[in-house]
């Protein structure tokens, strides 16, 4: 039944795996900028809704709107330049300004996407539910639930999977809305005249009642609270792992389709508002408003209405799909960096985070439970976060482009697009806390600031365990010394017939030397051969190509060299064996069955890390794939043994 949901696992061994894993600019444009384009349903919507009775500043908001929407791009353009592997907030933050800056746009990340799925879900499930009775309303939590479990499942099969499965939304959402933004703008151009003459009477009015302080204060708050329409632009910079070589080219042709589709989406819908003169609708978005004038009239109207919005609906569904590629991207990221538990950093058998995958869609269901898929609220708590993070890269590239202005050319330039874009996303970001604080941005802020605080405790314990460790391997140094500076003893063929040791390792290090010296200690002159194996674990840091795992086959390669060197010093035959995997457990256990074939009479061994005081985070932090590896083999009827190393409290 796993196998049906999920799919079979993939090879490693297979040449042509990260061609087909990866995606093309139509793909990734699919898969990341749906989250930007998407975004159209709710961002211009609720900028309309603060403007009030002020429609009159929707030309000018749409322009505004385009401009941002051009000038962040601009800017992540060039850092996908500069960081080809991968260059979402919390890389750039942490390589510019320091891991404690990084952190801090890392958990900005992580609460904004998932926030990205639930606002995604909710505004779908506004949209489908808009041209349906006010009756069947009470079935949108029901089925915002199951889109969020279909995406569970959708990712773990695989991002280009999820991709295809969802292309054909993709599409008719591009066409409805092209039509209907073309098709309104088209219809009204022969009133040009009257409602730029309306436009005059509006400013004239707002210049009585507001004035120009009051006018361009109404207008910045709508522009922030439109702010929603920005926020999926940075997930193409997160996403770069999963696109066609060459990345940083393929990154930059999906972050420009993003930009021409979202700018000419958002700004047409705003423009469609003011000339159809449109107003909100009690359980409606406005863009279901204003498709059904549109459409009154019109043979079929009705249905087509209904594909528009069904297509807007799903479409935001195929959204919620950036925060299931770069939420877990980013949580493996942090993992690799022991902010965040390590196991989000592994990969399932179909080669996702799958940890992460489940962690994110969890979450996002507790926030639709929570906010009860207001799309209001979880549009403010969304904001601020983006703009957070949207803010620290574009401050991080500023100082850096002046820095390194001796090394660069039109760093004028690129200095001036990422001061244009530092300014505008601090000014989302202080107008959208400062006016949605006590309307859910203190939720945001609260939770940001919690979440900060446990990566710090993490870190804290796997820095004080690693401090551990390289007491142990400090104190190990003298006898690995002793044992190279001797004579190598009389040296005996390896006969797999005789008692053999066999050692699991994880690399070169003082848990492992200290666990060999203690098998030779503690079974003196039992043991004649000894087999040292060694599982390369293939992780979200590791699986960057055939290049990488060629790199990560040789690094696993001459760890168990020195181990068998070692063991020759000191007059033990040995040989080696090695994988490459995922899952740690299934590897070594393969290996292990093999050596057991091989060698009828061996035992297996392994080094574990033991707490003086056991506390059950530990086992959330640590893998203890020891206890799990020795479980495995007890019950294929195979003994292995643990040997303690103590790292105190």
């Amino acid at each position: 039944m796993r196998r049906t949901l999920f799919g079979g696992p993939k090879s490693l061994a297979d040449s042509s795996l990260f061609h087909r894993l990866t995606l093309v600019p139509f793909l990734a444009w699919i898969g990341l900028g749906a989250d930007g384009l998407s975004s159209s349903a709710y961002g211009p919507d609720e900028a309309f809704r603060t403007l009030g009775e002020h429609t009159y500043l929707l030309l000018a908001l749409a322009v505004m709107t385009t401009v941002t929407v051009l000038v962040i791009s601009a800017a992540y353009k060039r850092i996908i330049e500069e960081f080809p592997h991968g260059g979402g907030g919390y890389v750039v933050a942490t390589k510019l300004l320091g891991p404690n800056v990084g952190v801090v746009s890392g958990c900005a990340l992580l609460v904004d996407y998932v926030l990205t799925i639930a606002v995604s879900i909710a505004a779908a499930g506004d949209a489908i539910f808009s041209f349906l009775p006010l009756a069947w309303h009470g079935v949108k939590p029901v089925a915002e639930v199951a889109f969020v479990l279909g995406l569970i499942v959708l990712n773990i099969r695989g991002v280009r999977e999820s991709v295809m499965v969802l292309l054909p939304v993709f599409l008719v959402f591009l066409l409805t809305h092209a039509v209907a933004i073309v098709g309104g703008v088209f219809a009204h151009a022969g009133q040009a005249p009257a409602v730029a003459a309306e436009i005059g009477g509006g400013f004239s009015r707002g210049m009585a009642t507001l004035g120009l302080g009051g006018m361009a204060a109404l207008l910045l708050k709508a522009y922030s609270m439109g702010g929603g329409t920005y926020t999926g632009i940075e997930a193409v910079s997160n996403g770069l792992p999963i696109m066609r070589e060459p990345r940083a080219k393929t990154g930059r042709r999906t972050m420009t389709y993003m930009a021409a589709s979202l700018s000419f989406t958002a700004a047409g819908l705003l423009v469609c508002y003011l000339l159809w003169r449109v107003s909100p609708v009690e359980g409606k978005t406005m863009n279901a408003v204003l498709f059904e004038r549109m459409a009154g009239g019109l043979p079929l109207g009705m249905t087509l209405v209904w594909i528009t919005l069904l297509s807007e609906g799903l479409l935001l569904v195929v959204a919620a799909q950036a925060g299931f590629i770069d939420g877990p991207r980013v949580l493996a990221n942090m993992a690799l960096d022991n902010w965040m538990p390590r196991r989000f950093a592994t990969l399932s058998s179909r080669l996702t985070t799958q940890n992460g995958i489940v962690l994110m869609g969890v979450l996002a269901l507790v926030v639709l439970l929570y906010t009860h898929g207001d799309v209001r609220s979880l549009v403010v708590m969304y904001s601020i976060n983006v703009f957070l993070t949207f803010s620290l890269s574009m401050l991080a590239m500023t100082i850096w482009t002046v820095k390194s202005r001796a090394q660069r050319t039109h760093w004028r330039r690129r200095t001036g697009i990422f001061g244009t874009g530092l300014l505008l996303c601090v000014t989302v970001l202080v107008v959208t806390t400062f006016e949605k604080f006590g309307e859910g941005g203190w939720i945001t802020i609260g939770v940001t600031t919690l979440l900060l605080g446990l990566c710090f405790l993490i870190r804290g314990h796997y820095r004080l365990v690693a401090g551990k460790l390289a007491q142990l391997y400090r104190e190990m140094q003298p006898v690995i010394a002793a044992v190279e500076e001797q004579v190598p003893a009389v040296r005996r063929q390896f006969n797999p017939a005789q008692p053999t040791a066999a050692l699991l390792v994880a690399g070169y290090s003082g848990l492992g030397v200290h666990t060999l010296l203690t098998i030779l200690r503690v079974f003196k002159g039992h043991y004649r051969n000894l087999v040292i194996i060694c599982v390369g674990v293939v992780d979200s840091g590791e699986f960057k190509g055939k290049d990488a795992l060629d790199e990560l086959r040789a690094r696993t390669d001459d760890t168990v060299a020195k181990y068998v060197a070692l063991a020759s010093k000191l007059g033990v035959p040995a040989v080696g064996r090695t994988a490459l995997g995922t899952d740690v457990v299934d590897e070594a256990e393969k290996l292990c069955l093999a050596v057991a074939h091989d060698m009828p009479d061996v035992t297996f061994f392994a080094g574990q890390v033991i707490f003086q005081r056991d506390k059950w985070f530990q086992h959330l932090l640590h893998n203890d794939t020891a206890f799990a590896l020795q479980k495995r083999l007890q019950w294929r009827g195979r003994t292995m043994v643990i040997l303690p190393a103590r790292v105190g409290s």
